[in-house]
């Protein structure tokens, strides 16, 4: 699936499935994971998507305990030339894996 040859490092936003265990949960149009460069960068994205789930909280679209829950993780990455990547588990996840 993927290189030998490391491209990069990087930290992506997983999520625990029942059917696939821990997956990526961003993907690009391509299909690859979204790799950020820092993980203060992923926690960004965890943080503003927790603020409009609360504010949809505020305004009734949501109850409060799907509000409230924070699945999402942040996994350090190694990211090769082709944009597949490869986690600490051993998991690799190209587009392949997401273009189903």
């Amino acid at each position: 699936m993927n290189s030998t040859i490391i491209d990069k490092a990087g930290f992506c936003i997983y999520i625990d499935t029942v059917c696939h265990g821990a997956v990526p949960v961003e993907h690009d149009d391509k299909g690859n994971a979204i790799v950020y460069a820092s993980e203060t960068d992923a926690h960004r994205v965890i943080a503003e998507d927790t603020i409009e789930r609360l504010r949809q909280f505020l305004e009734g679209e949501r109850d409060y305990e799907d509000a409230m829950t924070v699945e999402e993780y942040i996994v350090e990455v190694d990211v090769f030339p082709d944009g597949s990547i490869t986690d600490a588990a051993g998991n690799n996840f190209g587009a392949s894996d997401f273009m189903r």
